[in-house]
């Protein structure tokens, strides 16, 4: 059975955040992770200074389902089963030693050895005290007041055949990013996690009271779910973040991916992303370039894990049927900022494009039955001001904007932007002032000659509409010399 139980599906990073809950769920405020390299002798070690356990309750510990997962619990308890310490541990090691120590009490050490088991008596062999030669990995704890250490030993799921220094560190890189993630509302309340003596920053994915930042919502109590809240969220497009903050907001498994809910149970991330299978007209919602920006925050108390089908990975969640309805509606209206951010590069458009004061967009989007298409406003002040005075070269001009139409590449436009993780450039990127000015001229000009506006609102209208409104400099000085 426990040969079996290896199989469950954990990596390192998820096995050791296991091990994190049970040393918070002990109270414990610091927590050192050590990965140790010997070759096919290397270690792992993770330290708290919890509460501790005495010597029966370290034996219950290290039994398979030691309690009930009906039982009721703490409410700030981030376990379940009664399985993670066992399960985690071996998944990534056959050896595993605890040693604890109580308030006023001595260490207990109890070790679990899989090539132990099963052997020719059979019988289920819980040593005391730790392999002969690795006493000295677990003196650190016995020097605090209170806390725990468990040692991995024997690595074989992590240390195979071809593993080398290099991997161990990129391994360690992983584990660091995963933690960072998971538990970074905990690391912002003031709990300290190290890897290798360095200390785990935490990973916000919401970027938190970012001013570029289309939406962060208030907290909406979910109906009929005691302690079920939801907080909506569409983060700035990368026009309005700085390169190293668009790095980062990217997350471990980049932008794409990390779209969707996030639910977090205690305050600590159970599943990353993802549209918790659901959807709108018989179609459920997938992770798509669009919606990219669109990020929920779901927090469901412990009390809440049969309802919500949590596994023992702690990796997989499912919406109450009562509940999805609310949930939708939240994702929707999220995902729809989320898109027009992504469309408008940042800038959240009201209806049809013409914000107070703007001018309209040259591109606009036209729906039908046969689908979406795109096409140049024949409206727009600089286009209809060119037709107006193009006499015999009207026809040509407006046949060259159709053919202009039906050419552009969204295929490759989409596709460009995919493979890359980039949109592409526009809006003047990199473009000499005098080029820019020489359009605004175009603009200003049409304005005050073709439609009649005075000098100061054409100036103001160029001002406000985007992306001119990125230099005030050159559009103030428009028209000032004549």
């Amino acid at each position: 059975m426990l040969e079996s139980l290896r199989g469950l599906g954990y990596n390192t990073a998820a096995a050791i955040a296991d091990l994190i809950d049970n040393s918070i769920s002990a109270e414990a405020t610091t927590i050192e992770i050590l990965f140790a390299w010997q070759g096919d002798r290397s270690w792992i070690r993770i330290i708290d200074n919890g509460r501790g356990m005495s010597d029966s309750e370290l034996e219950s510990a290290m039994r398979l389902g030691a309690r009930d997962p009906r039982n009721v619990r703490k409410a700030g308890d981030l376990g379940r089963f009664g399985m993670g310490l066992k399960t985690a541990s071996f998944s990534q090691a056959r050896v595993l030693t605890v040693a604890s120590r109580v308030v006023a009490g001595t260490k207990c050490c109890l070790r679990w050895d899989l090539d132990d088991l099963g052997g020719e008596t059979g019988s289920w062999l819980l040593h005391e005290g730790a392999r002969p030669g690795s006493e000295p990995r677990l003196e650190a704890p016995c020097a605090t007041r209170s806390g725990t250490v468990v040692l991995w030993e024997n690595l074989d799921r992590i240390v195979t055949e071809g593993f080398k220094p290099d991997d161990f560190i990129e391994l360690s890189g992983h584990v660091e990013a995963h933690l960072a993630m998971t538990f970074h509302r905990l690391l912002d309340d003031g709990i300290e996690v190290s890897l290798n003596g360095r200390a785990i920053r935490g990973w916000d994915p919401f970027l938190t009271g970012h001013p570029g930042k289309a939406l962060q919502s208030v907290e909406y109590k979910i109906l009929n779910a005691p302690g079920v809240v939801a907080q909506c969220h569409v983060l700035p497009h990368k026009d309005l973040l700085k390169s190293s903050e668009f790095e980062s907001a990217a997350g471990p498994s980049g932008w794409t991916a990390q779209q969707g809910f996030y639910v977090y149970r205690n305050r600590r991330l159970l599943l990353t992303g993802g549209w918790l299978g659901l959807g709108e007209r018989g179609r459920r919602w997938t992770r798509d370039e669009p919606h990219r920006l669109a990020r929920i925050r779901l927090d469901i108390p412990n009390s809440a894990d049969f309802d919500w089908k949590i596994n023992i990975l702690k990796s997989t969640a499912s919406v109450p049927v009562r509940l999805r309805g609310q949930l939708v509606r939240l994702a929707s209206e999220t995902r729809e900022v989320a898109r027009r951010v992504f469309a408008h590069r940042g800038r959240l458009m009201t209806g049809g494009g013409h914000g107070a004061g703007r001018l309209p967009d040259v591109w606009q989007s036209r729906h039908s039955s046969k689908g979406i298409s795109y096409g140049i406003s024949r409206d727009h002040v600089l286009v209809a001001s060119i037709l107006d005075r193009a006499g015999p070269l009207k026809g040509d001009l407006v046949s060259l904007l159709r053919l202009i139409e039906e050419t552009v590449p969204v295929q490759r436009i989409w596709l460009d932007t995919s493979e890359q993780n980039q949109t592409p450039k526009g809006e003047f990127a990199a473009a000499p002032a005098a080029e820019i000015e020489e359009t605004l001229i175009s603009l200003y000009e049409a304005l005050v000659e073709f439609r009649g506006m005075a000098p100061d609102e054409a100036r103001e209208r160029l001002a406000r509409t985007h992306p001119f409104d990125q230099y005030p400099e050159i559009v103030d000085k428009i028209g000032r010399n004549n």
